[in-house]
């Protein structure tokens, strides 16, 4: 089956270290949150999901997640080349100097002015879990199979997140079954009750 690029975003997770530094810091994913509603769901990342992601993983630091524009940074299958990425309790950090390009003088002045303040990350999923709590839908990613990219974005909002929502088509489709069988055995149980009816006053009468 094939996976799905899945894309999170994540507002004011991006900063410069410091004024006179090409250094940029962020975080890219945080562990055990909610999501806003992502349209009729939402969803957390589980701590584990990332274990032994980054060492099977090519991964870059893009801007806006425009690869065509040039990269940032690089970390290909654990060799932390230009971009250093650390998974910590509270979700995946990345950092790397801006390349002296235009592209890195770009990020570097928009982070100054305010106009880049979010982060966000593009995967596939290997392994969620869909559940119904009440009357909402819950994801758990439980398993991520490759990371592609960190990036700081203009424009992060939980709006763009694309989503493979065949978990939740299965789940839908669960329920729509069961609400199925438990209407026909209603069916059957009032059925039953009403030939039982029947019978008793057919007996009745014919005891006159």
């Amino acid at each position: 089956m094939d996976k799905k690029t899945e894309i999170r975003n994540l507002r004011g997770t991006v900063t410069r270290a410091a004024a006179d530094s090409r250094r940029v810091e962020g975080v890219a994913a945080v562990f055990g949150q909610w999501s806003e509603d992502l349209g009729g769901f939402r969803e957390k990342i589980d701590p584990a999901a990332l274990d032994g992601v980054i060492e099977r993983s090519d991964i870059f630091a893009l801007l806006d997640h425009r690869r065509d524009r040039g990269i940032l940074g690089r970390c290909k299958r654990g060799d932390q080349v230009s971009l250093q990425l650390e998974v910590r309790e509270d979700g995946l950090h990345y950092a790397f100097e801006a390349p002296d390009t235009a592209l890195g003088d770009e990020l570097l002045s928009c982070l100054e002015r305010g106009e880049i303040d979010g982060s966000s990350f593009s995967f596939t999923v290997l392994e969620d879990q869909w559940e119904r709590v009440g009357d909402e839908y819950q994801r758990t990613i439980t398993k991520i199979d490759e990371l592609y990219d960190v990036s700081p974005v203009y424009s992060p909002a939980y709006s763009q997140t694309t989503c493979d929502l065949r978990g939740l088509d299965a789940l839908k489709a669960k329920e729509k079954e069961a609400e199925e069988r438990k209407l026909a055995e209603d069916k059957r149980i009032a059925l039953g009750k009403y030939i039982a009816n029947l019978k008793s006053t057919i007996t009745k009468i014919t005891q006159k």
